[in-house]
């Protein structure tokens, strides 16, 4: 019954200082709503990412040549179609097997045109990587083995080239030569940062003669299960490395980018939340402040209550129960406008916020924490005050 006393007495002290009370819970406030909604935007950008990477197809194993580390130089490639040929036997299926060999060309068509990445592929590319077409359909083994002048376009270079009309069997023009346009993709928007809908595809074969080259890029193989990734990368990296002794390769599945990408986020989101958190500091300074105020005008309410038999531990009780109601107050209040504000960000801008319940439980507990931290001095200096002194005091 004491304690529930305490807490009413708590109560009635913070209505009679309202507004006193409220400009000390605003540092609280506005640091858990900021811990809420920072810590949301990191989250709903770490989903977001791990969805893209994961709609790019599923048992994905992408092989390139050199190191994939962060900020080290590119490696000019080595790899050819014969390669390519060696990977399929390893694999033992050529529908799981992709190719890329990326250049930036202007493609035109009647009086428009346009800048885009042109990739030299092969026919196997939506079956290995998550691409549907919307219109038309896509090019065949027999266009990559004729090297026939073919192209599929990505939704926005379709939409920039021809407008409204249908572009499926038309004519353009890509690097100063002539393309039949045999389908367009379905519209993908963003991933990884890389418009998706800003490409064209042409047979690989036909890209070599394009660009006067021979090389790849990259080579891309969907694995028939996720057990059998490892041992797979394995060995295509062994023949790979077998047949170019002078060139080192990687392979890079799903699941390493994800991880990669995954502590990236979650260190940023730590770091914003961490910045966030200065506020809820700032807040409990606040909160200590006004609580050795409120010691020094209530000293004869203090002298009073020891006169008639309060302990010093109860006098301690009783003003730090009023800091933590202060801030637990602030908490749910900061965690309401978190919440709410998170959920503005993602509906009116494009930035991504997912609420967590651990943000929303590490902000209220934090709050909680910081009544206790910072009023643990008042208390102490209300217990400890000497009740003939405080009866005396005006």
């Amino acid at each position: 019954m004491r304690f529930v006393e305490a807490w009413r007495v708590a109560l009635t002290a913070l209505r009679a200082n309202r507004l006193r009370s409220g400009l000390t819970m605003l540092g609280v406030i506005i640091g858990v709503a900021a811990v809420v909604v920072l810590v949301a935007i990191g989250t709903g950008t770490k989903n977001e990412v791990e969805e893209q990477v994961e709609g790019l197809g599923s048992n994905l194993l992408v092989v390139v040549p050199g190191r994939v580390d962060f900020g080290a130089a590119p490696t000019a490639s080595r790899l050819q179609l014969s390669d390519v040929d060696a990977v399929t036997r390893i694999v033992g299926d050529r529908s799981r097997v992709a190719v890329t060999v990326t250049s930036g060309e202007t493609v035109r068509a009647f009086s428009k045109s346009t800048f885009t990445s042109v990739l030299g592929v092969l026919d196997t590319t939506p079956n290995v990587f998550v691409r549907q077409v919307g219109r038309g359909t896509y090019f065949n083994k027999s266009d990559v083995d004729t090297q026939r002048r073919v192209a599929v376009l990505g939704a926005s270079v379709a939409r920039a080239l021809f407008g409204d009309r249908d572009p499926v069997g038309q004519q353009a023009n890509i690097a100063g030569v002539r393309f039949r346009v045999v389908g367009v993709f379905a519209p993908l928007g963003q991933s990884l940062g890389v418009d998706r809908d800003n490409e064209v595809h042409i047979p690989v074969t036909t890209a070599h003669r394009l660009f006067a080259t021979n090389r790849i890029d990259a080579i891309a193989v969907k694995a028939p299960d996720r057990t059998s990734i490892d041992a797979l990368a394995t060995r295509i990296v062994a023949e790979l490395s077998k047949r170019h002794p002078e060139t080192e390769f990687s392979a890079v599945t799903q699941e390493q980018i994800l991880g990669v990408l995954g502590d990236i986020l979650g260190v940023l989101t730590g770091v914003l939340a961490a910045i966030a958190g200065i506020s809820l500091l700032v807040g409990g300074v606040g909160v200590s402040n006004i609580m050795l105020v409120s010691v020094r005008e209530r000293t004869r309410e203090i002298g009073l209550r020891k006169a008639v038999g309060a302990r010093p531990r109860d006098i301690g009780v009783q003003f730090l129960l009023e800091a933590v109601l202060l801030t637990s107050l602030g908490g749910t209040l900061g965690m309401a406008i978190g919440v709410g504000s998170a959920l503005l960000v993602a509906a009116v801008s494009p930035v991504p916020a997912a609420i967590t319940w651990w943000s929303l439980v590490l902000a209220f507990g934090v709050s909680a924490a910081v009544g206790i931290v910072f009023g643990v001095v008042p208390a102490q200096r209300a217990g400890r005050l000497d009740p003939v002194v405080a009866l005396r005091s005006e």
